[in-house]
């Protein structure tokens, strides 16, 4: 409940406590505050067995929890009969990015792909070729450079 309360917190509390409080009435006042802690557990244990009660024998699985958003949606996303499991378990992330990384630097993966190519056999070639200028060729004038 209180998981971000460090140790140097909980003195600082404690010591307010004495403080404000007093010595003699603080027992006194942590029992009034447990108390009241525990009635209110109790309340809210009787409100949901009233609430599955209320909702019938075809919400004996449900729980409040999963009106967590988080919780619903992890729920959801577990259940076998979308199947997202095996679609999940069936991508290989590393896997497809080192066929993607083989299919840029024109390397042979076993898996490579027959689709529309540019060569003969099957493969695109997508390697950047240095174009040779001709003789004639000089390059392009630029003032900016000079």
């Amino acid at each position: 409940m209180f998981n971000d309360i460090g140790p140097l917190e909980l003195v600082t509390i404690a010591v307010l406590a004495v403080l404000v409080f007093g010595p003699d009435k603080l027992p006194r006042v942590i029992q009034d505050m447990m108390r009241t802690v525990r009635k209110i557990r109790e309340f809210s244990e009787s409100a949901k067995a009233d609430i599955r009660s209320e909702l019938g024998p075809e919400f004996k699985d449900f729980e409040f929890e999963d009106l967590n958003p988080k919780t619903f949606i992890r729920k959801q996303l577990d259940n076998d009969e979308l199947g997202l499991k095996e679609i999940r378990n069936g991508f290989d992330l590393k896997k497809e990015m080192a066929e993607v990384t083989d299919a840029v630097h024109s390397r042979d993966t076993d898996t490579a792909s027959s689709g529309s190519s540019s060569s003969g056999d099957g493969r695109i070639d997508m390697t950047k070729k240095p174009e040779e200028p001709g003789k004639d060729d000089r390059p392009p004038f630029d003032a900016d450079a000079t």
